[in-house]
């Protein structure tokens, strides 16, 4: 990626705009031991020194997110909170009495159990809450509604897969953070290019130059079109 220090420099002033236009003093986010996550954290405690919080929130999770995450504090000198959300997450399951068959509904309780965590520190401390997603994501989906989308600004939507490698070089993330498989984490052994059925290499390839096999192709305008209201404020009637 050309002019990566610009881009850089951007999105930090950004993110400051975005903040002090909303009348605001910093930034709140996920800390989930991934990738993205890391390359937010990285450009908000550019933007924000002093008033930048990552949240780390396990809720039967793989125990090496929560190693990464504080990797990721330690590396940035970052300010964290611990939310252990399991026991909140078992009652509201026995509450709704789920039997099981649809796991991704089941799943999807998680990122809105820490949305909702984000916006209570977010209100606490007069913080944005700051989204994690990238381009590549965005573009099918592959994200929770009212999960992690629930979120005020979404600086690096607009990077795909690559691209967020090469800020998390700059910006001096820890190579096991960025060689990670990327996952979720929704449930045990999950990575994202398996539950997508291609990698984000073909995916970020189609969107940038509209090319791929016929088979990935149809994939990914099937999942982009059955997303789109994910993407878009509720339907609303007007009289």
């Amino acid at each position: 990626m050309e002019n990566i220090e610009k881009w850089v420099n951007d999105l930090v002033e950004w993110l400051k705009d975005s903040v002090e236009d909303a009348g605001c003093k910093g930034i709140v986010l996920g800390l989930s031991g991934g990738i993205d996550s890391a390359v937010v954290a990285g450009l908000a405690k550019k933007a924000f020194p002093n008033d930048t919080l990552g949240i780390i929130m396990p809720c039967h999770s793989n125990p090496q997110d929560e190693i990464d995450g504080m990797l990721v504090a330690e590396t940035l000198n970052l300010k964290t909170k611990r939310v252990d959300l399991e026991d909140t997450f078992d009652t509201l399951v026995r509450e709704l009495e789920d039997d099981g068959e649809n796991k991704l509904a089941l799943s999807n309780i998680k990122p809105r159990l820490r949305m909702t965590t984000l916006y209570y520190y977010a209100q606490k401390n007069k913080y944005l809450v700051s989204g994690t997603g990238n381009k590549s994501e965005f573009t099918i989906g592959y994200f929770t509604k009212h999960g992690d989308s629930g979120v005020d600004l979404l600086p690096i939507v607009d990077f795909v897969k690559y691209e967020v490698k090469e800020l998390a070089k700059y910006l001096g993330i820890p190579r096991d953070i960025i060689t990670k498989a990327p996952s979720a984490g929704l449930w045990e052994n999950q990575t994202d290019e398996h539950e997508m059925g291609f990698s984000y290499k073909d995916l970020d390839n189609y969107i940038e130059t509209g090319e791929a096999t016929q088979e990935i192709k149809e994939k990914i305008d099937k999942m982009n079109k059955n997303s789109e209201h994910k993407r878009k404020l509720p339907k609303m009637f007007k009289k």
